[in-house]
């Protein structure tokens, strides 16, 4: 339960060679480039591998010459920087100790973002801190301490999104505390807490956990933040975090262990959203009040656990933790294919989408990749035989993959 992590920075701000944020240039986890690498093994079509010391659900971020990690070593979490022609350590620097593992992950998890001027992480253990390129600290803040532990029963995993120069943090849980799920707004230039709202929910037990990531919605002229999980939908006003408003529509039967780990996926006006399998539900993001009813547009019940899925805007591509496939009309959930199982692996990896494929990898570290049509032909399986759980990222014709081995590039450079 890994990717649960990214940003936003708006698309003017953005070039196609970069992958900033866990899921890409457009927070959707589909990227523009052509001409991508459909085959690979740890020995063929490598460009380079680095050393990893141990697993992580972090995702590369890629912005130019530089690829920045979130990484577990030991007790200690740091941040790399690393030459991407090279696939050179250019520097570390700790973001704290304290690291532990807790079922699948440890609290390296969420992923970096980067708006190419300055690099902002956050560990699992509530620590933030933000780098210029050179490795200079510009800031650091530990939630836990200033506003009380965390209380997931699976550790911290959300990653921050980034918007307008705000980093956007939620923390949403409940399983182990009595505390308030809230949503925070953090000043990227200095860290400042600039807004702070609680985010109530009547979910019980597990339900209140979510280990989801805040996505953007734009409504006419204006953004909403959309945070999933807690068994709701809500949006929110990107200054003071105030909540617009709110769909009480991903746990109908009130499952009392309803965690959630998918983050929601913002395309062509619409919201998908992830329960714990299912409901998956698209929704109309604006409103006020309760849009529980008013907002729904459809609801499918074969939804994902823990891959999020991804969309082009026409067809949505949905995988389990089992590596079974189901592809959506985009508009209206209609059915064009479903139950297609691919390796016989367990999924944590969320897909991406580029050059007319999908490019889903399993923990066992293979790659299936799959024509994105309306019908089901797999084009490749690619295997590095190492156990993972990043999502992929793509950048100037090259895929980056991540294990708990090492961090491999795959392809040969294209600049864009």
């Amino acid at each position: 339960m890994m990717r649960w992590m990214a940003i936003l920075v708006l698309p003017a701000a953005l070039r196609a060679d970069n992958w900033p944020q866990w899921r890409g240039p457009t927070l959707d986890g589909v990227s523009a480039e052509r001409n991508l690498p459909v085959r690979w093994s740890r020995t063929e079509n490598v460009t380079w591998s680095l050393p990893m010391p141990d697993r992580s659900g972090s995702t590369p971020i890629i912005w130019g010459e530089r690829i920045f990690l979130n990484v577990a070593d030991g007790d200690k979490l740091e941040l790399w920087c690393v030459n991407r022609e090279k696939g050179e350590i250019l520097w570390k620097r700790p973001l704290g100790g304290g690291n532990y593992k807790i079922n699948k992950q440890n609290m390296s998890s969420p992923s970096p973002v980067t708006d190419g001027k300055t690099v902002w992480v956050m560990t699992g253990t509530g620590i933030v801190k933000a780098f210029d390129f050179s490795g200079k600290e510009l800031w650091a803040r530990d939630i836990q301490k200033d506003y009380g532990q965390f209380g997931l029963n699976w550790g911290y995993g959300s990653s921050p999104l980034l918007h307008n120069g705000s980093l956007y943090i939620p923390v949403l849980h409940g399983m182990k505390t009595d505390d308030p799920s809230y949503v925070l707004r953090l000043d990227g230039k200095t860290g400042k807490t600039l807004a702070r709202q609680e985010r109530p929910t009547k979910a019980q037990v597990e339900a209140p956990d979510a280990y989801t990531t805040p996505m953007l919605a734009k409504v006419g002229n204006r953004f909403e933040v959309i945070v999933s999980g807690g068994d709701l939908v809500t949006g929110h006003d990107p200054e003071t975090l105030a909540e617009l408003w709110r769909a009480d529509v991903l746990n109908p039967t009130n499952y009392a262990m309803n965690r959630i780990i998918a983050s929601p996926v913002v395309k062509d006006g619409i919201i998908y959203a992830s329960s714990r399998v299912k409901p998956f539900v698209a929704l109309k993001p604006g409103g006020q009040g309760d849009v529980s009813k008013s907002h729904l547009l459809w609801t499918y019940a074969n939804g994902p656990d823990v891959p999020t899925p991804v969309t082009d805007g026409q067809l949505l591509f949905i995988a389990n933790d089992r590596g079974i496939l189901f592809c959506l009309d985009a508009k209206t959930g209609a059915e064009i294919w479903a139950g297609q199982r691919i390796s016989k692996a367990i999924y944590s990896a969320s897909p991406v989408l580029a050059d007319g494929k999908v490019y889903i990898t399993s923990e066992e570290g293979t790659t299936t990749v799959i024509k994105a049509a309306r019908h089901f032909e797999v084009l490749a399986e690619n295997k590095l035989d190492e156990y993972t759980l990043s999502s992929p990222a793509i950048s100037d014709g090259q895929i980056f993959l991540r294990t708990e081995k090492a961090l491999y590039c795959i392809g040969k450079r294209v600049r864009q």
